[in-house]
C-alpha cells in the first residue's frame, strides 16, 4: 500500500493512502445522500406548508416553512438580490475545492467524511438558490420565547461536517 505524505497550509501532515479501500466516489456518494435527503424534506415541506406556517412537533421544536435569501442566520438577506448569485457562486467554488480535496486525501476517512457532509450541504443549498431564488428552511427549535433561526438538513450537514473537521484536526495535532 503506497502512501504519500504532504503538508497542509498549516504545516500539519496529511497522509493519503493510494491503496486505501476508499475512493473519492464513496465520499461523493455520502455528499449525494445528504443532497437527496435535504431536497426530499424540502420538497415535502414546500408541498405541505404555506409560507410562514408553523406546526408544533414538541414543546421545543416546530416545523415551519420560511425562506432565507441570505447566508447563515439570514446574513445579507435584505441585500437587494445580488447575494443569490454570490452565494450560488461561492457554493459552487467551495464544492469544486472540496472535490479536489477528496481526491487528494482519499485515505483520511474522518477528514473526507467531514468535507463530504459539507459538500452535500453546500450543493443542497445551491440547488435551492438556483431553483427557488432562496434557501428553504423548515427546522425551528425554540426555548421559552427565543427561536433559533430556522435551518434545514443541508445546514445540519455543514455544521456536523465543520465539527468533524475540528475533531479531525485536534486528533491530528495530538498525534504529533
Amino acid at each position: 500500500m503506497a502512501a504519500t505524505t504532504t503538508r497542509s497550509a498549516r504545516g500539519t501532515k496529511r497522509t493519503s493512502s493510494k491503496g486505501s479501500n476508499t475512493t473519492p466516489l464513496l465520499w461523493m456518494a455520502f455528499a449525494l445522500l445528504v443532497i437527496v435527503l435535504d431536497q426530499f424534506f424540502k420538497i415535502v415541506i414546500v408541498r405541505t406548508f404555506a409560507y410562514g406556517e408553523s406546526r408544533p412537533v414538541t414543546s421545543f421544536f416546530n416545523l415551519v416553512l420560511v425562506y432565507n435569501k441570505g447566508a447563515a442566520f439570514s446574513f445579507l438577506a435584505d441585500a437587494g438580490g445580488w447575494q443569490r448569485w454570490f452565494f450560488t457562486g461561492l457554493g459552487v467554488a467551495v464544492g469544486l475545492f472540496i472535490i479536489w480535496m477528496l481526491y487528494r486525501h482519499t485515505g483520511q476517512r474522518l477528514f473526507c467524511f467531514a468535507i463530504s457532509l459539507i459538500l452535500g450541504g453546500a450543493i443542497g443549498n445551491v440547488l435551492d438558490r438556483v431553483v427557488y431564488g432562496h434557501v428553504v428552511d423548515f427546522l425551528d427549535f425554540h426555548m421559552r420565547n427565543y427561536h433559533w433561526p430556522a435551518f434545514n438538513v443541508a445546514d445540519c450537514a455543514i455544521t456536523v461536517g465543520a465539527v468533524l473537521l475540528i475533531v479531525d484536526e485536534l486528533r491530528r495535532v495530538r498525534k504529533h
